[in-house]
């Protein structure tokens, strides 16, 4: 059933994903997770965003995202990064390294623009 809806919605998260409460994609299409990645609570996702893993070297493994956290449209998020509370990722952004918490970054290879955070940016708070 699964694989029906990943095909149907164009959406791949696997039912082994760590999710934390008030998980919210804004648009359907393009999303990929990998099994390892651990999603905090409030975090919101966009069309084309892929959370994958890295199977070498220092960064090996799969993201932790933490609490309230935006990704925009097609970020890719790669290896085993650590995502801060209240962080927002700017559109295509591609992020390979660990994000502060309160940090807004933006492009290739991401790189923190300002420390105002993803406040009103986060859909459906629970």
């Amino acid at each position: 059933m699964l694989r029906h809806y990943t095909y149907k919605f164009g959406i791949s998260i696997s039912s082994k994903t760590i999710i934390g409460k008030g998980f919210y994609i804004g648009h359907f299409g393009g999303i990929v997770v990998n099994s390892a990645t651990v999603f905090g609570d409030n975090v919101n996702i966009s069309q084309g965003v892929c959370f994958g893993q890295s199977n070498r070297g220092e960064k090996k493994g799969c993201a932790v995202v933490g609490n309230c956290v935006y990704v925009g449209p097609g970020a890719k998020i790669v290896g085993n990064v650590h995502i801060g509370n209240n962080v927002a990722i700017g559109a295509n952004a591609v992020v390979t390294k660990d994000i502060p918490d309160n940090a807004v970054v933006a492009g290739v290879p991401a790189k923190i623009l300002s420390y105002n955070g993803s406040e009103g940016y986060i859909n459906r708070k629970v």
